[in-house]
């Protein structure tokens, strides 16, 4: 399944970070093709929703990234994603066994995403930019006078 990538992000959950925020978009596009294809013809084949659970975990790893390059403490941040991911492999295995079934999840992983990204992710992204503000590699504006 190729999702849809044209700016589906609403503007008040852009934190600023445009390699974040483009993945930001990717995932609500993935959501959204997700939820066209079952509402269509039938349920989206499962692998299409292990595609959207992977591509989270490799936004995670960009996220883990970004804070090693600019020297921000990961650690709590991590422990939240570890946790989410648990929670929607979790779901996700509820899809697989009958006990929960697509649409549930798709509200589930829309609502936890719109929630992480402004609880969790636009503080993160204030410490990334604070910490590349004091960085000597952009020292700040009284530093290059």
């Amino acid at each position: 399944m190729t999702p849809p990538f044209a700016g589906l992000l609403p503007d008040a959950l852009l934190i600023d970070l445009p390699e974040i925020d483009a993945q930001h978009d990717q995932i609500f596009g993935r959501i959204e093709a997700l939820k066209a294809a079952c509402y269509g013809s039938g349920p989206a084949p499962l692998e299409d929703f292990q595609g959207l659970l992977d591509y989270l975990q490799f936004h995670f790893a960009t996220e883990e990234r970004m804070a090693r390059e600019a020297g921000v403490d990961f650690l709590d941040h991590d422990r939240v994603h570890q946790e989410n991911l648990q929670s929607l492999h979790k779901a996700f295995g509820e899809v697989r066994a009958g006990a929960r079934d697509v649409h549930s999840f798709l509200r589930y992983a829309e609502y936890w995403f719109e929630r992480h990204i402004t609880e969790e992710d636009k503080p993160f992204a204030d410490s990334i930019r604070a910490c590349r503000l004091k960085s000597p590699i952009n020292p700040s504006p009284a530093a290059r006078r």
